[in-house]
């Protein structure tokens, strides 16, 4: 069998790491996978970039000008939203004549146009697309937030600065009925909670939705000697340490003002002298200021290696997202053994087990987020959490566990006319 999974970076973002994971997981499983990216950036034998980088660029700048000018000349909200008006020609490349099954991720900014995925699904091969986030199945936002237009139809998208009956949004809406009409997808939600909502919209009508989850590697996400990884990070010995970590630490939907009233909360006083506070991520400045406890800025890290040594190294990982899918982050700090704290959104109670492997807190509840990290931290729970999420980490999300569902997705699929 003969998989090409196509994502628009190798590297950066949520899902170019779990498209990058789960082609080692279908290859250790004997599939001959190939991962198919905008740009190559590692020197991975099972990677291949599309060979005309050039007109992806082309692509992706035309796409950011037609919503810049949509939006009255505006910046606001320019990244929100994806048209994919402008895209890559996949189909006469040999990677997808050769393939038996099409493995869509995130295909945005410039690397498929609505046009080249009807492309792909007239082509009549089996086509699976991961739902790392819902603009597959809106008009042309990632996430919808409090709007319900996709389950019907999207048009005075919330998300543009001149929102309106016929705007980007219904005229993109439009373009994806037409070209979902070529062929038949099967989407996969990576939570239960994305498929769930994913199935509700108007273009998923006569598609088919199901739930898999990602993966990690169980090499390099495990348990560790804890005083080993403080030392390698030249973190504080004693105390315990609580880690937030995103990509962009001010990015509205990562809840970093939750975080902040949840650490100034009285329930968190008995930890004064004895917690530390590590940020992971872009744009952190400011935050000590924000924070009553010491606080260890690591920046923005790029290597599993050291991101999994952190891990190892703290006692706790909070993520007061509003809004998320299956956080690569709560996999991994599970896996290795790093009890978390988040908020009841999204997918993120399937990945933490209340006051088992974790805490899970009322959604926007600062108070309860705060009653969380005092929870996990206390000696009378931690070491039974920490057992608990390794646990849970390695029979969940485990790579050979998922591949498995995935070949069995994509047999399904091969027989069924």
């Amino acid at each position: 069998m003969r998989v090409l999974l196509i994502n628009t970076s190798e590297c950066a973002g949520g899902a170019a790491i779990a498209a990058r994971r789960l082609t080692a997981a279908l290859t250790a499983h004997g599939v001959k996978a190939r991962l198919l990216v905008g740009e190559k950036q590692s020197t991975s034998v099972t990677t291949s970039a599309y060979p005309r980088h050039w007109r992806l660029r082309l692509s992706f700048l035309w796409e950011r000008l037609c919503v810049f000018v949509a939006n009255g000349f505006s910046r606001k909200g320019l990244w929100d939203v994806d048209i994919a008006s402008m895209g890559v020609d996949i189909v006469s490349l040999p990677e997808f004549r050769e393939a038996d099954i099409i493995h869509l991720h995130w295909v945005n900014q410039g690397m498929l146009s609505v046009r080249q995925i009807g492309a792909i699904l007239a082509s009549g091969k089996p086509v699976v697309w991961t739902l790392h986030d819902l603009w597959p199945v809106t008009g042309v936002c990632h996430y919808f937030r409090a709007c319900s237009k996709f389950q019907s139809h999207c048009q005075t998208c919330p998300q543009l600065q001149r929102p309106g009956k016929h705007d980007l949004s219904y005229w993109t809406f439009e373009r994806k009925l037409k070209a979902y009409a070529r062929g038949r997808i099967t989407f996969v939600g990576c939570s239960r909670w994305i498929a769930g909502e994913a199935a509700q919209s108007a273009l998923v009508g006569g598609h088919n939705v199901v739930s898999i989850p990602n993966t990690y590697d169980h090499n390099v996400f495990c348990v560790a000697d804890k005083a080993e990884a403080r030392r390698h990070h030249s973190l504080p010995l004693k105390g315990r340490l609580l880690l937030f970590a995103c990509q962009k630490v001010t990015d509205p939907r990562k809840g970093l003002a939750f975080l902040f009233d949840a650490l100034a909360s009285p329930l968190l006083h008995r930890w004064q002298g004895l917690l530390t506070l590590v940020v992971v991520g872009q744009m952190t400045d400011g935050i000590a200021s924000e924070v009553p406890f010491p606080v260890i800025k690591k920046g923005y890290i790029t290597s599993e290696a050291e991101m999994a040594a952190l891990y190892q190294a703290v006692d706790a990982f909070v993520t007061p997202s509003l809004e998320d899918n299956l956080p690569n982050t709560l996999m991994e700090a599970a896996a290795t053994g790093t009890p978390c704290v988040g908020f009841e959104a999204g997918g993120i109670p399937e990945m933490i087990d209340h006051q088992r492997t974790g805490y899970v807190a009322h959604f926007c509840d600062a108070e309860d987020l705060a009653r969380g990290i005092d929870y996990v931290l206390d000696d009378n729970h931690h070491d039974a959490l920490a057992q608990a999420a390794a646990e849970k980490a390695a029979s969940t999300w485990g790579a050979e566990s998922v591949a498995r569902r995935y070949c069995d997705l994509y047999e399904s699929l091969l027989t069924t006319p």
